[in-house]
């Protein structure tokens, strides 16, 4: 679920213009220039990644769905083991395709109108939704994200600090150990701050990584070992469900509020860092390789991520979660099917060309040439 949600040519930059031949007396420059731009071939979006993204919004309907079923054995178990890495994974990803992000050549720009401005619109109308639907008072705060708007504002901040990353020298290590501190102390509710400074590891690692590295995915013999370490992994997960907080999952608290020193917090950290790290290279080994029915759908999957959330606060604004055969396995099973058609229709063209006006304004008229310091050149 990275910021940038257009199909074509969005993940990377275009090659930057070579010089052509000058143009003859009398020739329009324009008819020089155009057979050299029609030559240069268009970048590709690679189908793993749109894939990947996909199946990846799946797991967090399917896991917003299961927030509300938590009471059978089976949805808690699933429960856990996605909330263990389905957030990582969306961030590993989008810092993989933030490697080259400067604040040249519009970059800037984009991520304010693609991602500050929609954690405006859907701060508002998420509070808007909840006060309609009953609360007692309406309250629209910017600085405490409601709901699932924290990951906006994370990576409103993660994109703004990835020059930094990209030159120290140590980045991962560095991230890493900024998260286990931020957890150490507590740093208030605001911007969910625990979660911007707990993820980032995830970001900075997708920073480091290089195409290499997903190759290694690739290779048919990663499929079957990525099947069995999350086969362990979902198994584990029901073995640990009934003696271990929920809290430690959602990566927003302090040690001290989970009822741990900073020591047994540091090493609870460091192993949902690994055990998350190792999920997500497992499940990015099953993800097809080529272009499907459904790959175009993962360019979109913020739209999904952003507006599923209605749904399924309107079930619990209604009381449907409340219904008895929900809360049967036969009932989860449906359930989870249920969230997979929402997620699947959030990501279709009907839903983006009737949403891309909140989601990916234009709003050229909002912008300034870049402003300079007096005097400088």
């Amino acid at each position: 679920m990275t910021y940038t949600t257009s199909p074509s040519g969005a993940d990377t930059a275009p090659p930057p213009a070579q010089p052509g031949p000058a143009a003859a007396p009398g020739t329009s420059g324009a008819a020089v220039a155009a057979p050299a731009q029609a030559a240069r071939p268009r970048r590709q979006r690679d189908p793993f990644f749109d894939n990947a993204k996909y199946f990846a919004i799946l797991l967090v309907v399917a896991g917003h769905s299961l927030a509300n079923l938590l009471n059978v054995p089976m949805a808690k178990g699933l429960y856990i083991f996605i909330y263990m890495f389905h957030m990582p994974l969306f961030i590993v990803i989008t810092g993989y395709f933030s490697r080259n992000w400067t604040f040249a050549g519009g970059k800037a720009r984009k991520l304010i109108t693609n991602v500050g401005v929609p954690y405006v619109v859907f701060e508002v109308a998420y509070s808007l939704y909840d006060w309609l639907a009953g609360r007692n008072e309406l309250e629209i705060s910017l600085l405490n994200p409601y709901y699932l708007t924290w990951f906006l504002i994370a990576l409103f901040m993660w994109r703004l600090s990835t020059p930094v990353w990209q030159q120290i020298r140590w980045p991962l290590a560095v991230a890493v150990a900024f998260a286990l501190l931020s957890y150490m102390s507590n740093l208030g509710g605001t911007f969910d701050i625990h979660r911007v400074f707990g993820l980032l590891p995830f970001y900075v690692l997708g920073l480091s990584l290089r195409p290499e590295h997903f190759e290694l995915l690739k290779k048919p013999i990663a499929r079957p070992i990525g099947a069995l370490v999350l086969a362990a992994g979902l198994a584990g997960s029901y073995l640990v469900m009934n003696h271990m907080s929920r809290n430690w999952i959602y990566w927003k608290h302090a040690n001290f509020q989970l009822g741990v020193d900073n020591f047994t917090g540091t090493l609870m950290r460091l192993g949902m860092f690994a055990c998350a790290t190792v999920f997500v290279a497992a499940f990015l080994s099953l993800i097809p390789r080529r272009r499907h029915w459904f790959t175009q759908l993962g360019a979109y999957t913020l739209y999904a991520y952003l507006l599923h959330g209605f749904v399924t606060r309107l079930l619990n604004f209604t009381g449907w979660w409340g219904a008895d055969w929900m809360h049967t396995p036969p009932g989860v099973v449906i359930v989870i099917c249920g969230a997979l058609v929402v997620g699947t229709f959030l990501c279709s063209k009907p839903v983006v060309r009737s949403m891309s006006w909140a989601l990916e304004p234009k709003m050229t008229w909002v912008f300034t040439p870049l402003r300079r310091p007096s005097g400088s050149r």
